[in-house]
């Protein structure tokens, strides 16, 4: 896997600008931070432990893990939520994910078809 930074362009903090992998390619649906008992956490924090645990668990499945994970596009119900949740994110993410940072987007939409989820994040990544 290479991390793609042009020359003269600052490094991105927390995300890759782009990335050149091979392998076997890994496509988890969107996941929401939803228990397997069907329940989720009242707070975005908590959605989102949960969330990357499921993903991570899918991952798993087909002999991946964090390290693998390329790109992640991530749909948010309340950006000032997200905004505001970032520094508990930000530690969420390295203690289940690590110091991989895949390309990503981070997209403001009006609502997700889990009614109580906030946050869903589809995820791909790439074994090499």
């Amino acid at each position: 896997m290479k991390h793609l930074l042009p020359e003269g362009w600052p490094r991105p903090r927390g995300y890759s600008n782009g990335i050149q992998a091979e392998g076997s390619f890994v496509f988890v649906a969107g996941m929401v931070g939803w228990t397997e008992a069907g329940e989720f956490p009242d707070d975005f924090a908590g959605q989102f432990r949960q969330l990357l645990k499921n993903t991570v668990a899918v991952l798993a499945e087909a002999g991946a893990g964090p390290e693998h994970v390329v790109r992640m596009t991530w749909y948010v119900t309340d950006l000032d939520l997200y905004r505001s949740s970032l520094l508990e994110v930000g530690k969420i993410y390295k203690e289940l994910m690590g110091k991989n940072f895949p390309v990503m987007a981070v997209i403001g939409i009006s609502g997700l078809v889990e009614q109580k989820a906030l946050i869903e994040i589809e995820t791909t990544a790439v074994i090499s």
